[in-house]
């Protein structure tokens, strides 16, 4: 895979035309199958009252606490669904402290420790896939009985290998990547709020 960009450049409308050509190829390398597995899975998740944990870091952090407004708000208005979801990446107090008398690795998994249940599932976004408490997070979820959904990019890393579901995004640039991770969280969103709709006129009457 040739990296982007790997070239310089003197004047802006270039740049955005080849970003927006990376970003259209990374959206083609998307597997379709797998998004609908998790579209059901979460939608499953939801109407057994079941609970989605949703962890990141940096972008990837924003990306999911993001993706706790799209995926309660957003999908339980107009609809019959209360969805239950927490980002783990959103408490600054819980994750310091966790990092500073245990260790950064266990950042995510500690508060899994606390919260999942079998049953519940876990999204993971991370560009590289490799990050250690991201590992941590999948591992103790899969041995707890939580479901995995983890959204990589690169070369995806260990979370695509180990994750029940895979979201990879075939790209070599984080902007790109973490761009149609931030796609995948509203399409998933919009895809099960219009399935479960109970007026089929609020189709895009609402603010996601």
């Amino acid at each position: 895979m040739t990296f982007f960009p790997n070239k310089t450049y003197a004047q802006i409308n270039s740049y955005i035309s080849d970003y927006v050509d990376e970003v259209a190829k990374a959206f083609a390398s998307i597997d379709s199958i797998q998004m609908q597995k998790a579209a059901d899975l979460l939608e499953d998740a939801v109407n057994n009252e079941h609970r989605i944990f949703v962890c990141g870091n940096g972008g990837s952090a924003a990306i999911s606490n993001h993706l706790c407004c799209d995926h309660m708000k957003g999908i339980k208005t107009d609809t019959n669904f209360a969805p239950s979801v927490h980002s783990l990446s959103s408490n600054i107090e819980i994750i310091t402290a966790i990092a500073n008398d245990i260790s950064f690795e266990n950042i995510f998994s500690f508060q899994l420790s606390s919260h999942a249940r079998p049953g519940d599932i876990l999204i993971t976004i991370s560009s590289s896939g490799s990050s250690p408490n991201i590992i941590f997070a999948i591992d103790w979820a899969k041995s707890n009985g939580v479901r995995t959904i983890a959204m990589s990019g690169f070369g995806g890393g260990k979370s695509r290998d180990i994750s029940d579901i895979s979201l990879h995004v075939d790209a070599e640039n984080y902007g790109v990547v973490e761009d149609v991770h931030q796609s995948l969280m509203h399409i998933l969103a919009q895809y099960i709020r219009q399935r479960n709709l109970t007026n089929k006129e609020s189709l895009g009457k609402i603010k996601f």
